[in-house]
């Protein structure tokens, strides 16, 4: 059977049958079509970070935290990794069942340089069964703090690229209602989160902000830009971050005047170290 002509040379049909991109019978709906630009347009905001991984040294190590059936890591080995002598993926998730089903597909589909573990983000900064040196680390809509946690371990490890598309950003929201009435007294901003609507929405992009200068005060060059076309919803902003060791004092001072002035000392142990 013919593959449909919107599939690259060399493509894996089982792969994208797997994801739900192709139909069992190896073609591509009006929906799945869509999914498929989708993938497409991801990956080509990650392909110039590969290349320039592999320009420098001869191998390339990317960590894709909080990956859930690792929809990513699949895709970047499919379409990059596979046709290349170098270059390893590891996928790390909490959840031991898709673990083991990654593990499955990874075997079934020949990919050997992928390696799936089930590990915290704590286990996983200090595992043996990781390298020392990390070039990338991913996080594919790492639901609320896993976010953070994903941005830990790439700190940790001082990966040359963080990149990150946020989801189900709930803490910061939270916070702001916890302490919403005192906040009142204190700042006339509280009014830009009065109202639950705008207390949540207002939340998920103050904790990107927050994320971003976290990255900034620890030598990131950052990038904020929307991934369009990945879905329909606010879940959608790509936040890469590349490593200059250029450290911006002024982005660690900005992040403390901000967790003051909107009353969030509570968050500072997740946004300042």
């Amino acid at each position: 059977m013919n593959s449909p002509p919107e599939i690259r040379p060399g493509q894996s049909v089982e792969l994208l049958k797997e994801l739900h991109i192709l139909t069992r019978d190896g073609k591509l709906n009006q929906d799945s079509r869509r999914k498929l630009k989708q993938v497409y347009h991801l990956y080509r905001f990650i392909e110039p970070l590969l290349d320039e991984v592999l320009a420098d040294r001869q191998d390339l190590t990317l960590v894709d935290h909080g990956a859930g059936k690792s929809y990513l890591g699949f895709i970047l080995y499919d379409l990059f990794l596979k046709a290349r002598e170098a270059g390893q993926v590891y996928g790390i998730e909490t959840r031991e069942a898709l673990v083991e089903k990654s593990r499955e597909l990874a075997a079934r589909l020949g990919f050997a340089r992928m390696s799936f573990l089930n590990l915290s983000v704590e286990e996983s900064i200090g595992s043996p069964q990781l390298p020392e040196r990390v070039d990338i680390v991913t996080a594919l809509h790492a639901c609320n703090t896993a976010t953070d946690d994903a941005i830990k371990f790439a700190l940790h490890k001082r990966a040359q690229f963080i990149v990150l598309i946020p989801c189900c950003q709930a803490e910061v929201a939270a916070a702001l209602n916890r302490h919403k009435n005192q906040s009142f007294g204190k700042t006339p901003l509280s009014e830009i989160w009065r109202h639950p609507i705008h207390t949540r929405e207002f939340g998920s992009h103050l904790a990107n902000v927050l994320r971003c200068l976290l990255l900034e005060s620890h030598g990131y060059q950052v990038t904020v830009t929307e991934l369009v076309g990945w879905e329909h919803s606010m879940k959608n902003e790509l936040i890469i971050g590349r490593r200059t060791d250029a450290s911006k004092k002024s982005a660690r001072q900005r992040l403390e005047q901000i967790l003051c002035e909107l009353n969030l000392e509570e968050l500072r142990e997740r946004f300042i170290y």
